[in-house]
């Protein structure tokens, strides 16, 4: 396939009748060229980027041109250029660094104004969001970026009680709680929600990505590689960084339909999963370089069904499996004010309230969760969620005595609202209520940061300086459901709502701490070719204490065409205070006696009578190494090794019952029949590389750009940390289960090959994904009991007409040949369904068609 496309492009280049366009971008300040800036044809879908030594190639039919030169950390510029019909046509342009450093966000991984990704000492990836959700099904960020960034993985759950509704994510393989998402470069707040049931990132505390509308985003910034040193708590795994739009005097609009073909859906109903999204963003300018622009955005979401597996007995499994039906609704805004040439004030944030209807597990006709005159059938419980979140910041920027100085408040909050319907109290017996309020939990964030940074520019070749300090507080709140949804009103029956058991007013809490960094990030380049960076932080928290971790980093330029990167640090992650205070209880009797099965608060009666220390932070060491090539006109190359180690992590624990005899006696006394409860239980290590290969070329009157990208993973489980007395449950401490859903955080392999090529008003994308073999431990709990996902490939192909410079519409399909997951026995798989929600999901075919507007 690769043969041919390559002969196809040759072909189509030697006979076109396209001229040269040549020319070379540099910085006005110092004449040094700008690699990696964007040459983009305004008002076709052309454009380039320069290489190492500035330089850039289009071929453009004769006629007249706007060219729209830019790059991060200098003014964007637009240029009339005339394309003549004989030889080839030069033009040379100087970009003005930005003053306002002030009004671009700093590229993440670099606090250096000066610093380009190209230029970077550690690997970033830059996604141009309009143009991925322009051409692509996926309308939530997490989905845009599973397809997108093979380091990244997320898979929507089902039968994973919260985690239905807000997906966890992880990238390179870590937790979803040790990546740190930014806003503007500013710390974006984690759910509250810890997943604890069937689900990847088990015991982990992730942030809620979908809470950010795709279509308020200019790009999305991803750094792989551990930066605690220079951010804080949760950078082991690396950061990402989401942009907000800034654009003015432009409407943009969408509207996108799509649905799931359900090859695996074994009643009349073959198309399912109904995905509709309407959008609209627009700014207006204030002043000469202020701004406030706003996006609103709508996305409903219908289930997928995908239960009723063939050769299964349908007692032993669900008759509803899929994905949950949800509303998501977003306004956000980016705003700056301009006070003085050198002050403004600033401003972003927005809302987001979600609601979502989830699948429980069925409850069977003769199921003595049942009862038989409510529900003649059995019935199948729908858990509810109603998350309210919402992010608030502003600050001033200024540059003071050659200083940038940045001085800003970012406070987030995150609550999430369970119900069950569908449903029933057995206890209440026929007069049960069908539909209860269960509880839920709230997580606030408050962060107040000062910042500094300043580029000596004579000092050296370069020398950059940063430092600065944050404070940050943090609440975490767990409060009660109704009664009906807790209470046991006949002890022979079981208490609660069925398929989510409400919070009891003993789960109940209010807990806060706070924090204190200080950080100082340098720069130098030693020469023009050789820069080195060193880092370091100092953290205390009021609950468990102090830390300092630092990194050092380097960039040697070989040649114009090729350079070597490094970087080695140490980093931590804080243990979240949901996973510090989260606590649940179900109560049940037996003979007539009141007994609890507890996920257990850490510091709690329980814990500390089994011994089990206080949690505390964990620690990494990370190393990178790695290059990036210009293999020739149009081709570059990065390849990046990696390595994390991380000493203490945090997971949620097996079961432990008083059945066994070294604890029986402390869980009876405390009335406890069964307990898990979060530790810091393993240590790990994780090793890898990523791949990055490019290419862009002019096929005919169009351009091909053409990427291929890949992930290779590989995490090992280093020990297993327990305590005296559980010391001989060492296998429940960390059980099977639990050691296969921390390696399943991502695939051991992810390859992403994409084609986009686009001619006058056309574009297509044609994508393949191959998705890397995943290994699960079943119900079992056999070690040669293992369900196997061996590797998969997923086909994307859509296709775009722009009717006018104002409308355009793309149709296509996600995963086209309808490729699942290999099938398993449904009554021992994690979720209870055919397949576990790993690789490329378990719905198969999405058809969608999106509509656009600009104006």
């Amino acid at each position: 396939m690769n043969t041919k496309v390559l002969f196809i492009s040759c072909l189509l280049s030697a006979t076109a009748f396209a001229q040269n366009l040549r020319g070379r971008v540099t910085d006005e300040s110092n004449n040094s060229a700008l690699p990696g800036a964007t040459i983009v044809v305004v008002g076709q879908q052309l454009g380039t980027t320069t290489n190492g030594e500035g330089d850039f190639l289009l071929k453009l039919a004769p006629g007249p041109y706007t060219l729209r030169i830019s790059s991060l950390g200098f003014e964007s510029v637009d240029r009339p250029v005339t394309v003549e019909s004989t030889g080839t046509t030069t033009i040379n342009l100087a970009l003005k660094p930005a003053q306002t450093s002030l009004s671009e966000v700093v590229v993440v991984g670099s606090r250096n104004l000066n610093r380009s990704v190209t230029d970077s000492p550690a690997p970033i990836d830059v996604i141009d969001i309009r143009q991925v959700t322009a051409k692509t099904g996926q309308l939530d960020v997490n989905q845009l970026l599973q397809f997108v960034a093979p380091s990244f993985n997320s898979n929507r759950q089902t039968g994973s009680d919260g985690a239905d509704h807000v997906d966890p994510a992880s990238l390179r393989g870590l937790g979803p709680d040790q990546t740190l998402v930014l806003i503007n470069g500013k710390r974006q707040h984690q759910s509250s929600l810890v997943t604890l049931f069937g689900t990847r990132g088990r015991g982990n505390t992730g942030t809620d990505l979908n809470t950010i509308p795709a279509a308020a985003i200019e790009r999305i910034e991803i750094l792989r590689d551990g930066a605690a040193a220079q951010y804080g708590s949760d950078a082991i795994a690396g950061v990402i960084n989401i942009v907000l739009k800034s654009n003015t005097n432009q409407l943009t609009a969408n509207v996108n339909y799509g649905a799931y073909q359900a090859k695996y859906r074994f009643d009349s109903q073959q198309v399912d999963g109904g995905n509709l999204n309407v959008n609209a963003n627009y700014g207006w300018r204030i002043g000469k370089n202020g701004f406030l622009n706003l996006t609103g955005d709508y996305n409903q979401r219908q289930h997928t069904n995908r239960a009723n597996t063939p050769g299964i007995d349908s007692t032993l499994q669900r008759r509803q499996y899929g994905d949950p039906k949800v509303t998501n609704s977003s306004l956000y805004a980016n705003a700056q004010l301009p006070i003085t040439d050198n002050t403004h004030i600033y401003a972003f944030g927005g809302i987001n309230v979600r609601k979502g209807d989830a699948y429980a597990w069925t409850r069977a006709a003769d199921s003595e969760r049942n009862i038989p005159s409510i529900y003649p059938n059995g019935f199948d419980p729908i858990i509810t969620s109603n998350i309210l979140d919402g992010t608030f910041a502003a600050g001033v920027r200024t540059i003071l005595r050659g200083w940038n100085v940045d001085f800003g408040n970012i406070f987030g909050s995150n609550r999430f609202d369970y119900g069950v319907k569908n449903s029933l109290n057995v206890s209440m017996g026929a007069s049960s209520p069908r539909e209860f309020n269960a509880g839920g939990f709230q997580l606030q964030q408050n962060v107040t940061g000062l910042h500094f940074t300043r580029f000596y520019k004579n000092a050296l070749q370069g020398l950059n300086v940063a430092f600065g300090s944050e404070f940050r507080y943090e609440n975490y709140k767990i409060f009660a459901g109704e009664e009906a949804s807790y209470r046991a009103y006949d002890v022979t029956k079981q208490a609660g709502s069925q398929g989510f058991p409400g919070f009891q007013p003993s789960n109940a809490l209010d807990k806060s701490r706070t924090n204190l960094g200080i950080y100082i990030d340098t720069e130098a380049d030693l020469t023009k070719a050789f820069m080195i960076g060193a880092a370091a932080r100092y953290e205390n928290y009021s609950d468990f204490g102090s830390t300092l971790n630092g990194k050092l980093s380097s960039r040697l330029k070989i040649s114009p065409s090729f350079m070597l990167r490094g970087t080695l640090s140490t980093g931590f992650r804080a243990p979240s205070l949901a996973q510090v205070y989260f606590n649940s209880t179900i109560t049940n009797f037996v003979g007539g006696q009141a007994v609890q099965v507890q996920i257990a608060q850490n510091g709690g009666a329980v814990t500390q009578a089994l011994g089990v220390p206080p949690l505390k932070q964990e620690t990494s060491v990370n190393a990178s190494l790695g290059f990036t090539s210009q293999l020739g006109s149009g081709f570059s190359l990065t390849v990046d090794g990696y390595y994390v180690r991380i000493k203490d992590r945090v997971v949620l624990t097996g079961q432990f019952g008083n059945d066994l005899p070294e604890i029986a006696n402390e869980l009876n006394q405390l009335n406890v029949s069964q307990v898990q409860f979060f530790t810091n239980a393993i240590s790990t290590r994780t090793r890898g590389i990523d791949i990055v290969l490019a290419h862009q070329a002019q096929v005919g009157n169009g351009r091909l750009n053409t990427s291929l990208a890949m992930n290779f993973n590989s995490l090992d489980t280093i020990s297993v940390n327990t305590n005296d007395k559980l010391r001989p449950y060492k296998d429940r401490y960390f059980d099977l289960r639990e050691y296969y859903f921390v390696r399943a955080s991502a695939p051991p392999s992810k390859m992403n090959l994409t084609l986009d090529y686009s001619i006058n008003k056309w574009a297509f994308l044609l994508r393949f994904v191959r998705f890397g073999e995943v290994k699960l431990a079943n119900w079992t709990y056999e070690p040669n009991d293992i369900d196997i996902y061996r590797p998969k490939v997923t086909t994307d192909l859509s296709i775009s007409y722009r009717f006018t410079p104002q409308m355009g519409l793309s149709i296509g399909g996600s995963n086209i040949f309808n490729v699942y997951p290999d099938m398993h026995r449904a009554d021992r798989t994690e979720s209870g369904g055919a397949w576990d929600p790993v690789q490329m999901g378990i719905n198969g075919a999405y058809w969608f068609g999106k509509l656009n507007f600009r104006f």
